[in-house]
């Protein structure tokens, strides 16, 4: 590849999860589906908390968060990738392209923060539920929050930041469907060394440590539960773990799946489709996961939907 080292780029190209020309209308009605189904359903659930008075406690709050979190996150990159099917267009800014990236960083960090949260959540309902509210009182839930906030701003910033000090060559083309951050900093013509140290040192702060948190909540849960005597009571203690774990087992088995897909291929475009999972399906499933494993949502929903039938 020819050099061609340039510093005021203007855009780039995004391949997409395909070029064939046939398959593009059918990409944009998937999409477009999955990316309604994903803003309603998590819009759903907050509407739910919000207006359900037994909904305002430690663990819906944080579900609140989830919900708007995955709102965000999917609409990062969606958007952009239909108007460039429907327009027929591959083209994205380059500063597009960083608010992109810098966007979606943040959110992905922040629904991987918030997961571990509510795992901790967890461990202080079943493990001290006497002190549950003292622990998990209104002011900690706020720094909770204020941290997962600040931790994903800062380091979406960093990484941002670490972009606009690299130049790039003339082949601007990204195998993917948005602006990935790795598949960005592969284009770049100048040394890429600290890109690439911050990139795996903040996976391994912000992926490892929350997971290894969630982990060590559960593995106390799950010891907790164990020590209950009666088959009803562990089933009814467990019951309120269900669908939390099963949104940690989407999200990190999907991006785990990603993760070693692009480490077993060199094709990048493998990666891209592979990667749809986590960046739309698993926002697509929460809200249904949340509805149809809890009760209080369902009844939630059902008391929504009943108020605006009545309204009407």
């Amino acid at each position: 590849m020819e050099p061609g080292n340039q510093t005021g780029i203007s855009e780039f190209i995004l391949l997409g999860l395909s070029e064939e020309v046939l398959l593009q209308p059918l990409l944009f009605w998937i999409f477009l589906f999955m990316y309604l189904v994903t803003f309603i359903g998590n819009l759903l659930i907050i509407l739910a908390i919000i207006t359900d008075s037994h909904l305002h406690t430690p663990m819906y709050f944080f579900l609140f968060n989830l919900s708007f979190s995955d709102m965000c996150f999917t609409s990062t990159t969606i958007p952009k990738m239909l108007w460039n099917i429907q327009t027929q267009s591959q083209i994205i800014t380059y500063e597009g392209c960083i608010v992109q990236m810098y966007f979606f960083m943040l959110f992905g960090i922040l629904d991987s923060i918030l997961l571990t949260i509510m795992a901790y959540d967890r461990f202080a309902a079943i493990c001290h539920p006497l002190q549950y509210m003292i622990i998990m009182n209104p002011r900690f839930c706020g720094f909770l929050l204020l941290t997962s906030w600040l931790v994903s701003v800062l380091d979406s910033l960093l990484h941002g930041l670490m972009i606009l000090r690299l130049s790039f060559c003339t082949k601007l083309e990204i195998n993917h469907f948005f602006c990935e951050l790795y598949e960005v900093v592969q284009l770049a013509c100048s040394d890429t060394f600290l890109n690439d140290l911050m990139i795996y040192f903040a996976s391994g702060v912000l992926v490892i440590v929350p997971f290894t948190g969630i982990l060590f909540s559960y593995s106390k849960i799950v010891s907790s539960i164990l020590k209950i005597s009666s088959t009803r009571g562990k089933y009814k203690t467990f019951s309120t773990c269900v669908s939390h774990l099963s949104t940690v087992s989407l999200f990190y088995g999907t991006s785990l799946g990603v993760y070693l897909s692009s480490a077993s291929t060199q094709n990048s475009r493998a990666t891209a489709v592979a990667s749809v999972m986590y960046t739309v399906v698993t926002p697509m499933l929460n809200p249904f996961i949340y509805s149809l494993k809890n009760k209080d949502i369902k009844q939630a929903l059902k008391t929504l939907f009943s108020r605006e039938t009545f309204s009407v």
